[in-house]
């Protein structure tokens, strides 16, 4: 039986699985601590342990495996860059790996894998099978972006396709850690909503404590915090719509999950798209956080 072996390196976890390649059936699926406090060797001992443990599990061995990673490869120095991970940062971690593991390594970001994950297994075949292009977006603790053309993620000359949330989308969102100022992540993360709202109201309070409020209409700090996520939403993923054109928008991450998006989000994006019509599909993801894995796996498909 033929396999796909993939690994989801987390800030706390390292995830793996194995699928049946034909059928996508979860052969063996298994867990440890990152322990990402220990430094970078620690963290390729935990993938290697990880491998072993699924190789017991499964009684058999790959033939290559895939790897989700916080950050990216830079495709001109082979190091590892843009991880919030930051002792990865820098690092050959591919060369490293194939060394350790004795197998060739096929790697991409978190945001590639989610977008490779519900183009081949989860939304994306239910609503348009014959979607050509996909974007997979993340919108958490940071914004990101993957893009799947034929069932195949488009990495880029420097490796950083789909980073929409380091484009710029308005002066009021400061600078970013990126050294830039206002980034689409500095508008509308999770953490830049509830930075916002703490500066207009003097109030702390979780995003989803937030988009309670605004529904219950008693918070006009929270209808203020919406307007602006309802806003830069539309203006910020219709400039991506504008350039790729995608069949199919997968929203991603905890913001991802607000009802709103999908109604007066779409909206909005309206207001911005160069065209007459809008005929984009926007959906939620099916996979939730098996995406991350189940995307590893099928890069070495």
């Amino acid at each position: 039986m033929e396999q796909l072996w993939g690994i989801d390196l987390g800030g706390t976890k390292v995830e793996g699985v194995v699928l049946d390649a034909e059928t996508y059936e979860v052969i063996s699926r298994t867990r440890i601590p990152t322990e990402k406090e220990h430094g970078y060797e620690h963290i390729i001992s935990q993938i290697h342990k990880l491998v072993e443990l699924l190789k017991e599990q499964t009684a058999s061995t790959p033939g290559k495996i895939g790897i989700g990673t916080p950050g990216a490869i830079d495709p001109t120095t082979q190091t590892l860059k843009n991880s919030n991970t930051v002792c990865l940062n820098y690092q050959p971690l591919k060369r490293d790996l194939e060394s350790m593991l004795g197998l060739p390594v096929e790697m991409a970001n978190d945001a590639n894998c989610f977008a490779l994950a519900e183009a081949r297994m989860g939304i994306v075949p239910d609503i348009y099978p014959h979607a050509q292009v996909v974007f997979g977006v993340i919108m958490g603790t940071g914004v990101g972006g993957g893009i799947v053309i034929d069932k195949k993620i488009i990495n880029g000359k420097q490796g950083i396709a789909g980073e929409w949330g380091h484009s710029f989308l308005d002066d009021s969102g400061g600078k970013c850690y990126c050294g830039d100022i206002g980034c689409v992540e500095r508008i509308i993360s999770g953490p830049a909503l509830e930075r916002y709202y703490r500066e207009i109201s003097g109030k702390q309070a979780r995003l989803p404590e937030i988009v309670q409020a605004y529904r219950e209409q008693n918070d006009t700090h929270a209808a203020q915090t919406m307007e602006r996520l309802l806003h830069f939403f539309g203006k910020g993923l219709s400039n991506v719509i504008n350039i790729l054109d995608p069949d199919v928008v997968v929203l991603g991450g905890g913001v991802g999950n607000i009802e709103e998006l999908y109604q007066e989000g779409i909206e909005r994006l309206k207001d911005h798209i160069f065209n007459t019509r809008f005929e984009t599909i926007v959906a939620k993801p099916k996979l939730g956080d098996s995406a991350g894995v189940f995307g590893a796996a099928f890069l070495g498909a």
